[in-house]
């Protein structure tokens, strides 16, 4: 049983002995003591107080004692007004290092035990490489799917590809006027690499028509409407539309360019989906729900052919979803993207969306349509809302290409990893091979951590040289100290020592501080799961990191003074690196054995 619910229950009991009266559990609020004070946990004992008929430090006096004199696992007990912090005996501590940790299934649950969850995450335009606001979004859809699937969730990963519009059809005119018939084979340039040159191609073309109209007497607004290359744009988007089969072929030629480009660099980054959805089949669908909901009186079509949905009842407005003209909005096409999941998994319990902040209004309507055309699951749909990334020297603009590439950043990462391990002459000996498998594991985990340890719904800014720091709370340092505890157990099975099963010495405080937080990865892991916040995870694993490095510095393992004091020191060290490992793997990061 863990640790807080038990000290419920313990409390409970004591308190209906000293003061007859019987309450719940749950009315025994305990928390962690704060560090100022001795003891482990506190029990707040003012809403106690109106059952006991007494103040509440009496209270907490009388229910302290109570627990120290029912000869269990509280020690002593000291007194702060109504806190009633508890001192726990240290061989609860190592009891438990024994057994609960001592399951290689610590903070892990069976997955399908709890409810069928789908997580959307990427979800790129075919018209540009992928860049350093969707790592973010990778990072933290996939790391939110294994802490899902830790917590017994089974998870599906899913992707839309935005494969449709005006985008595309930039990229596709831009390379039929400037691009003399190449390819990503014929250039050596990878894919969505290409095809994002010629959406930056079409922008600078399309500034310099505009110019040229306004200069021969257009007005601003005008020329941006009439200038030819977008007009070509426009049309070919409409012949996409019919269905005309050049356009649709040189639209398919271009975009299996990208998808190939994409799935090259999800294999860097370490992510993959379970099954890929494309814009330009769901909002076939979405326009088709659509209709038969104006059929149903859950939508409405006005005077000039729209469709749309009224929200005001819900403190919202009224939603286009279908254009005039019988055209498709984006919400037309999450409606059938939404759908058509709901259909591929009957027993799928809601979906997660990894999408920027700015979409929140647009989330908000999508499951109060899904509600209003009769999906239960809608209510427990969410938005993993996160904010924006920027460097340094300020925001990205991609049409502009100014946007900081994906792969070239991981590229750049793992350099910067490179020139760190070779200038600290660590690797010597190690393979060409090995070597390069380090420097990208350092560089991604550097990254990968920066991006992750930040609270999803903030925006913030990286900072390539910050994020590989071997000191303070980054993605190296807990690395380099995992490699570090690994090292100490290597030894130990050199030298031929079993790990210890008993004979552990009691531990002192701040043996019971690591102890504790290795104690806390279960429920850290439950409320990262229920919020969707792998920060959480991150901070308990640097948290963890850096209790342990102390230690590390503070005590010798190997060499301590007795037996007793190694058992629980080797006992430690494996814990930590187990459970260490497990909390990067929820991040997506896999630790090396050297560094």
């Amino acid at each position: 049983m863990r640790l807080d619910p038990l000290l419920q229950d313990m409390a409970a009991e004591a308190f209906a002995t000293c003061f007859n009266t019987r309450l719940d559990a749950d009315q025994f609020p305990v928390q962690k003591t704060r560090s100022e004070f001795p003891g482990e946990r506190t029990i707040v004992c003012f809403p106690l107080a109106r059952y006991s008929k007494a103040a509440p430090d009496a209270t907490a006096n009388t229910l302290g004692k109570a627990l120290v004199e029912a000869d269990g696992i509280v020690l002593g007990y000291n007194v702060l007004k109504g806190f009633l912090n508890l001192e726990l005996d240290p061989k609860y501590w190592t009891d438990w290092l024994l057994g609960e940790a001592a399951d290689t299934a610590y903070g892990s649950r069976e997955v399908g035990s709890a409810p069928h969850v789908m997580v959307e995450y990427s979800s790129p335009n075919t018209n540009k490489p992928l860049h350093l606001g969707h790592l973010r979004n990778n990072f933290l859809g996939h790391s939110v799917s294994r802490i899902l699937e830790n917590r017994g969730h089974k998870v599906t990963k899913v992707q839309i590809i935005n494969d449709r519009g005006i985008h595309i059809c930039k990229s596709m005119v831009a390379w039929k006027q400037f691009g003399n018939g190449e390819t990503p084979e014929s250039s050596g340039i990878k894919g969505d690499k290409l095809v994002g040159k010629y959406y930056v191609a079409f922008d600078q073309a399309y500034k310099q028509e505009v110019a040229s109209l306004m200069e021969s007497g257009m007005e601003k607004t005008e020329a941006e409407s009439q200038a030819p290359i977008l007009m070509e744009a426009q049309n070919t988007l409409l012949n996409w539309e019919r269905g005309d089969a050049e356009t649709v072929a040189l639209w398919t030629t271009m975009n299996g360019w990208v998808y190939q480009g994409f799935e090259d660099t999800y294999q860097t980054m370490g992510v993959e989906f379970d099954k890929l959805y494309y814009e330009s089949s769901t909002y076939i669908t979405g326009r088709e729900r659509v209709l038969e909901g104006v059929d149903r009186g859950v939508f409405f079509k006005r005077d000039d052919g729209s469709v749309w949905v009224d929200l005001t009842g819900d403190g919202l407005d009224e939603k286009l979803l279908l254009r005039k003209d019988g055209t498709t909005v984006y919400m037309t096409q999450d409606i059938g993207t939404a759908l058509l999941r709901f259909e591929d998994f009957p027993d799928l319990d809601r979906q997660v969306y990894t999408v920027g902040n700015e979409q929140e209004y647009h989330f908000k309507v999508l499951f109060l349509v899904l509600a209003k055309l009769g999906f239960s699951q809608a209510e427990r749909c969410h938005h993993l809302s996160y904010g924006m990334v920027e460097l340094p020297d300020g925001k990205m603009k991609s049409r502009e290409g100014t946007v900081v590439d994906a792969d070239d950043l991981m590229a750049a990462m793992f350099d910067i990893a490179e020139d760190i391990a070779k200038e600290a002459g660590k690797l010597e000996g190690l393979e060409e091979a090995q070597q390069k498998e380090i420097f990208q594991r350092v560089g991604m985990s550097a990254l990968k951590y920066f991006l992750l340890k930040v609270d999803p719904k903030k925006n913030m800014t990286f900072d390539p040289k910050a994020s590989i720091d071997f000191y303070g709370n980054t993605g190296p340092f807990i690395l380099f100290n995992y490699v570090r505890g690994r090292s100490v157990l290597r030894k130990m099975e050199a030298e031929a020592i079993p790990l210890p099963h008993s004979g552990l010495a009691a531990p002192t405080e701040d043996e019971i501080d690591l102890i504790g937080l290795l104690h806390d990865m279960q429920e850290v892991i439950d409320e990262a799961a229920d919020t969707y916040n792998p920060s959480l995870v991150a901070n308990w694993c640097y948290d963890l990191t850096k209790a342990y490095s102390s230690y590390y510095q503070d005590h010798p393992i190997l060499n301590a003074d007795s037996e007793e004091e190694r058992n629980l020191r080797l006992v430690l060290t494996e814990r930590f690196t187990r459970c260490l490992n497990r909390g990067m793997h929820l991040l997506g990061i896999e630790l090396p054995e050297r560094m």
